[in-house]
Order: structure tokens, then sequence, then C-alpha cells
């Protein structure tokens, strides 16, 4: 683990910050799944089944990035396979992209990103996977129980967002993407459902993969909020017995990010 964290910083220093932070997680009803299912299994009684599809669309995910440039040319990338509680795999991906393909301003990332309905009547199946697949959880008020508020007064990553007729910068890592207030609600895991919970999302990728797969520009100025990024998705994903190396890490980014900002 902390070979491949110090790789990753190696890329940081080379290249610059991340450009793109992208998640995809599994999705148990995949056609390759289900298909192959005996009478009365759940994709929880093959796990071995579900790691094998799932990353066949992963390395499919990875020549659409790579060799197909879809959301523009690499420059070089890192990415951690994880696996939730109920034991479906995700992956999570942080882009550095080629300096003609960064994304600099907000028309440039509506290019990309949506975080909205889209037009039912036009898109009739991509609509259907955005309301089962891309909207937060109902949580706060709606589902105290849910386990992104349970044990806190608010959801720990801000949903309901506020509407917003633009998109813009933001004050932190992230933009603040357009989430109009026109009207549109869906019915999803039993609530009415707006804009304001909608996770970011690529229309192309989203159509292509059919599964949850949330991507957001990265808009660090700093390397070392970049490097925390990093030390977050390396250490965090192998802290099972390995919290002894964490300190030592936090310390290397910390020196990284020093020797960065004098340059």
């Amino acid at each position: 683990m902390r070979r491949r964290y110090m790789d990753a910083m190696a890329l940081v220093r080379k290249y610059g910050k991340p450009d793109i932070f992208l998640t995809m997680t599994c999705n148990p009803n995949w056609d390759e799944i289900k298909s192959e299912l005996f009478s009365g299994q759940t994709a929880q009684d093959r796990l071995d089944l579900v790691t094998r599809v799932f990353r066949a669309k992963l390395e499919e995910l990875k020549r659409k990035l790579m060799d197909k440039d879809i959301l523009g040319k690499v420059q070089s990338y890192v990415y951690v396979v994880e696996f939730q509680k109920k034991s479906l795999p995700h992956a999570h991906f942080l882009l550095i992209m080629k300096r003609k393909y960064k994304l600099t301003c907000p028309e440039q990332y509506d290019c990309l990103i949506s975080a909205e309905f889209l037009d039912k009547k036009n898109y009739p199946e991509l609509y259907k996977m955005v309301v089962k697949h891309m909207m937060h959880d109902p949580c706060g008020p709606l589902n105290p129980n849910c386990p992104c508020t349970k044990g806190r007064t608010s959801c720990k990553n801000y949903y309901p967002r506020a509407f917003c007729e633009s998109t813009s910068q933001g004050k932190d890592s992230y933009p603040v993407y357009r989430r109009q207030n026109d009207g549109r609600k869906e019915k999803a895991r039993g609530y009415e459902l707006d804009n304001r919970w909608m996770v970011p999302y690529n229309p192309y990728l989203l159509r292509a993969f059919n599964c949850h797969i949330n991507v957001s520009i990265v808009i660090l100025t700093w390397r070392h909020a970049t490097a925390s990024n990093l030390l977050s998705i390396y250490s965090n994903t192998y802290t099972r017995g390995m919290t002894v190396h964490l300190s030592r890490l936090e310390k290397v980014t910390r020196k990284i990010a020093t020797e960065t900002l004098m340059r």
C-alpha cells in the first residue's frame, strides 16, 4: 500500500493535481449477472460471478477513459477497488488530464457533467437510469436512519443540495453544479425527490454501464490538498491491519506538499 501511495504521489508531482474524480459501483442487476444465476439465487449468492463481471466492466471503463478519450485525453490516473459491506465492489478513479484537456470553467463542466433530470421524452431509457442509479438515498429528516445521517444532525454528503440556476466554481474541492428548481420530481425509494438529490454524472457513461457512476470535477488549487485526497483514497482502503503506516504517510504528504508549493 505504501509503495502504491508513493507511486501516486510521484504522478501528482510530475503532472499536477487530479482533474476528475470518478466512482463506479457494481450493479447486481446487470444482465451478465442475472442470466447466470440459478433459480432462487441472488447476486449475493454468487460473489465470484459478481466480481468477474465487475472486473470486465471495469476494464471496459478503462478502455473508454484511456483509449477512447470519452472525458478527454488522460495524462495519468490512479484507482482502487473496494468492496462494500453488502459485498458489491466499486472503484474510485482520479484522472489527471493532459494540459489541453483540463477543465477550467463552469461552461466546460456542464459539457461533461449533469446534476439534473434529463428530458424524459427525448431520453426515456437514460431517464430511467438516472432515477434508478443517480438519486441520493433519502436522508436527513426524511430518513434519520440512513447511514449518511445516522448519529448526525444532517447528511455527511450535504444532501439535499441547494437549488442553483447555473454551475459555479464552489468554495471547496468541487464545483457547485447546476440544479434548477424546475418542478421536476420522481419517486425514488419511497419518496418524491427533485434535482437537489441528484448525484453528478456523465450521461454517456451512465448509459454505457447502467450503474451508479458518479463523475465530479476536482477544482483544488493547492497540491497539498490533492495529496490529502490521494492519502484518503489509498489509506482508507487498506486501514484494516495497516494503520501503523498512516502517520508516516501523512508526514510524507506534508513534505511533498511543501516542496511542491515552494517550487
